[in-house]
């Protein structure tokens, strides 16, 4: 694979994923966030926000031209055929530009976060697959306190997700966050030594 070496970092909504990645990030490690890009391809005069305006309706857009995001996720977590339309629109978008910010990574090996890694192409990208895991429970709560958002949305959400023990199957390495964050920091530092050696090996393999 002649290209930067790439781990893939998931797991469902409210696992941590950002926590983990900060800690990479604090190592040097070059972060490519699927949430910053979905928000990056929906700005104010994009041609995709122009598309979700026509097909939802001017509502759906704030006083200052940007995308209502808890409106739409509302939407389309409640209607299936909706979210679908939507992913067709935007995941090709957030891919070409996952593909040209991998292109540019200047850290050893870079980390491809997404909440979405396994449940679309996104994974065909990663050389390896990381999943931050925790328990339902601990979805809903961490979420609720962090988003202040409906609950029946967040469970939704939490369905419209890969199923747990899939996404675990699929894991090369597993960070499980219900421990404190000590615990969690020293394991990511220990993933970051073993993921500099695989990069490393990656290169010198090509």
């Amino acid at each position: 694979m002649n290209r930067n070496y790439v781990i893939g970092l998931t797991g469902g909504i409210g696992s941590g994923k950002s926590t983990v990645a900060d800690v990479f990030a604090e190592l040097g490690v070059v972060l490519i966030d699927a949430d910053l890009l979905a928000r990056e391809v929906v700005e104010p005069g994009s041609a995709a926000l122009a598309c979700i305006a026509e097909h939802f309706g001017d509502s759906i857009i704030m006083a200052d031209g940007s995308l209502h995001r808890q409106a739409l996720r509302a939407i389309v977590f409640s209607d299936v055929l909706e979210k679908h339309w939507l992913e067709n629109l935007l995941h090709p978008l957030i891919a070409a530009l996952m593909k040209s910010r991998i292109s540019s990574c200047s850290s050893p090996y870079c980390l491809l976060v997404s909440p979405l890694l396994l449940e679309t192409g996104q994974h065909q990208l990663a050389d390896r697959i990381l999943v931050v895991d925790v328990g339902e429970a601990t979805q809903l709560s961490r979420t609720l306190q962090r988003d202040r958002g409906d609950p029946d949305t967040i469970s939704a959400i939490i369905a419209s997700q890969i199923d747990r023990q899939e996404r675990l199957q699929k894991a090369d390495d597993i960070l499980d966050n219900e421990a404190g964050l000590d615990e969690l920091d020293a394991r990511i530092h220990r993933l970051h030594e073993k993921y500099l050696r695989l990069a490393e090996e990656s290169r010198e393999s090509n």
